[in-house]
């Protein structure tokens, strides 16, 4: 089922009587998701992700524009005639019902042709249940589970009206490091057996780029990017997106061309073909940084983190924008601080420069 959102809007009143404007959550949102796949809504907190999702559920009507699902309108449809599975972070489980009570519960309050038999509803608890590897605990409650096993019964407690839609609102929030990796995979690999069109919100971008099929990066409620995520880091619009993305983030410094060459901290560190002389925010990814004794850009040494295959060099620069620079480098590679500092080349392609105003991408061919 493709959703199609139609330059969708969603204005809240102000409680601000010094600002009595309305506060705009979405703004003019125009976006196709494809059928069968699952997209990340992905941003910082009050950028409109949930709000953008409220909508597609109909738990909130947009001020203006349009949802279809499929070629169905669905704008003004009431959220229990969508066909829609929502998933919260807080499960919202029933504590005197049992896994097997919670996951009927949706299925009993069907009614007409809708309704299933006693037989049907007890088939598909024993379904979705195997689906999300809890058809072991169906007599617990869900006092008696782990984190995980109830954020897979609320999984369940979604899938199990057959949804047209999964919404899932940073459904793994509530979870430990360990927990968050280990259910996210179950995510993605129930959302690819099920085939089910997914939107998941979440902020944490690496928990987005790790199973989403295409990302779509929010701020104030304006779309910032859409793409596949690899392609968006690789790839960002403009500084916004190029920090909000990556972990480590992007390192960043005050520059400028001069001649066709950036300069960072008055040293020539990169030849930027075509790129007029002016002053540049400069994004370099941790994996941009090339150990290089003769290398242009001298930075001020700090430690050396130790990752296994990897190696991180923590160093500082005074045209920096960051407390401390992280480049991530070869374990194959020797550290020696000659000095107290250590020197980089950095690779063009890793390599991004934003207009000083408007913080938008200036592009040049990298070599």
């Amino acid at each position: 089922m493709k959703i199609v959102l139609e330059n969708l809007t969603k204005k809240f009143p102000s409680r601000n009587k010094k600002q009595p404007e309305d506060v705009i959550a979405v703004n003019n949102f125009t976006f196709e998701i494809p059928d069968g796949k699952l997209i990340g809504l992905l941003g910082p907190s009050g950028c409109g992700k949930s709000t953008t999702l409220n909508l597609i559920s109909g738990l909130q009507m947009p001020t203006s524009g349009k949802i279809f699902f499929g070629e169905d309108e669905v704008t003004h449809l009431p959220p229990e005639n969508r066909g829609v599975g929502l998933v919260f972070q807080n499960y919202a489980l029933y504590p005197h019902l049992t896994v097997r009570g919670n996951i009927m519960f949706p299925m009993e309050n069907l009614k007409g042709k809708d309704k299933l038999t006693k037989e049907e509803m007890e088939a598909r608890v024993q379904k979705v249940a195997s689906l999300v590897q809890i058809d072991q605990l169906l007599d617990r409650k869900p006092s008696e589970m782990s984190g995980g096993q109830q954020q897979r019964v609320a999984i369940a407690r979604a899938l199990v009206k057959m949804p047209r839609v999964l919404l899932l609102d940073e459904p793994l929030s509530n979870l430990d490091a360990r927990l968050r990796l280990q259910t996210r995979e179950e995510i993605r690999k129930i959302q690819r057996e099920t085939g089910i069109t997914t939107v998941f919100v979440t902020h944490d971008q690496e928990e987005a780029m790790s199973i989403s099929d295409m990302i779509v990066v929010m701020k104030d409620g304006v779309v910032q990017q859409i793409g596949k995520p690899q392609e968006v880091y690789d790839d960002p619009v403009n500084l916004f997106v190029a920090k909000f993305l990556g972990t480590p983030p992007i390192n960043c410094f005050d520059g400028e061309v001069k001649g066709g060459k950036l300069l960072i901290g008055g040293a020539a560190v990169l030849d930027v073909p075509g790129v007029k002389d002016q002053k540049v925010h400069v994004g370099v990814r941790p994996e941009g940084f090339i150990l290089d004794d003769n290398g242009p850009l001298a930075c001020d040494f700090g430690a050396v983190e130790v990752m296994g295959r990897d190696i991180t060099v923590v160093s500082g620069h005074a045209s920096a924008t960051v407390a401390q620079i992280r480049s991530i480098i070869s374990a194959e590679n020797r550290v020696d601080p000659q000095g107290g500092k250590v020197r980089f080349a950095l690779k063009s392609y890793k390599t991004h420069l934003f207009d000083w105003n408007t913080e938008e991408r200036i592009r040049f061919s990298a070599r």
